[in-house]
């Protein structure tokens, strides 16, 4: 017969408050946790995860939605939130949408089915209309880098408009004029940030803004390449490049060294993430970092406090953080 909480009670002669306390990821003291766990070993005791989701509307799983798996943004952040939320007892469910609306709606609908506490959610669809359902459970929603308008939810961006000012802005400091912009979808809000950080830095300084300077990629390498191909074609004056994502950097770092076009006697460039990527190339590349560990943790802690109900928290929460850059040698002084 299977072991049962009141054996795991006479076994330690704790209450069953404090075990249930423990199996439901509350406050319990070391000494006890090191008896319930002992406890658990020796009478192979088993939780009826589906037994007690149904008794407390709660199933210690949140389910996390992002566009590509295989983006080494959206991989880091994952893998740190993962470590987390599982050291508070809770497992993640990950949905990859291919960066396609359609299926990150299928994604959430098979989550609230799933019945997940919370979802964590790194936007497709900039209406919120995958949301919508799940918002109505009351439970928490958490995005990650790209904020929704109209969705009253917690957010944890990286100020984009700031990182591309000081990427450009130390462009134009080493004489630069004519600098190219390789940015993302214009529908995706970190894309839109980062060409208004671009703009901004350019307006600093007097510099016009050149609509034959600016090219919309498609966060993929394949789409670096064809970017920076067509700016190098259009604009043979130009004498430096930001790129503003790092599947993107590697496509253009792919299509100088294709078209022959020496970095950065020829064009300097600045990329976006990915540090072991920048220090392998030569030479090092220039990059916008983003600090994966903290955007990591920051969502992995707001979604914990939300789902131990802290009646102290705001409606909800905006973090916003700051970027470092990684200074290379692909950037050359003009003049």
């Amino acid at each position: 017969m299977a072991a049962t909480m009141k054996d795991i009670a006479r076994r330690t002669g704790l209450g069953l408050a404090t075990i249930s306390s423990y199996f439901n990821g509350g406050n319990v003291r070391e000494k006890n946790r090191i008896k319930i766990e002992e406890a658990i070993e020796e009478l192979h005791y088993e939780v009826n995860e589906v037994a007690r989701g149904l008794k407390t509307n709660a199933t210690k799983t949140v389910g996390v939605v992002i566009p590509e798996l295989n983006n080494v943004f959206c991989a880091e952040i994952i893998s740190g939130m993962e470590d987390i939320l599982r050291s508070h007892g809770y497992a993640a469910i990950v949905c990859d949408c291919r960066t396609d609306k359609k299926l990150e709606k299928e994604a959430v609908d098979f989550l609230t089915r799933k019945r997940v506490d919370g979802i964590i959610n790194m936007p497709v669809d900039m209406t919120g209309a995958h949301l919508n359902e799940f918002q109505k459970t009351g439970k928490p929603i958490v995005l990650i880098d790209r904020m929704i308008q109209g969705i009253s939810c917690d957010c944890v961006l990286v100020d984009n408009v700031n990182a591309a000012e000081k990427a450009v802005g130390m462009l134009v400091e080493e004489q630069h004029q004519k600098i190219g912009l390789i940015g993302g979808p214009d529908e995706v809000f970190t894309a839109r940030q980062r060409m208004l950080g671009y703009m901004k830095a350019l307006k600093a300084h007097g510099i016009a803004v050149d609509e034959k300077l600016i090219c919309h990629g498609d966060y993929t390498i394949q789409g670096g390449v064809q970017a920076v191909e067509e700016l190098v074609k259009e604009n043979p004056d130009m004498t430096a490049v930001f790129v503003t994502n790092y599947e993107m950097t590697m496509g253009a770092v792919i299509g100088l060294n294709e078209m022959g076009v020496s970095m950065p006697e020829e064009i300097s460039l600045v990329g976006f993430d990915n540090l072991p990527f920048a220090r392998a190339c030569r030479p090092a590349l220039t990059i916008v970092s983003q600090p994966t560990e903290k955007i990591a943790r920051e969502t992995a802690q707001i979604m914990l406090e939300r789902l131990e109900g802290r009646e102290e928290l705001p409606d909800h929460i905006v973090r916003k953080l700051q970027t470092d850059i990684f200074m290379g040698k692909s950037i050359r002084r003009q003049g």
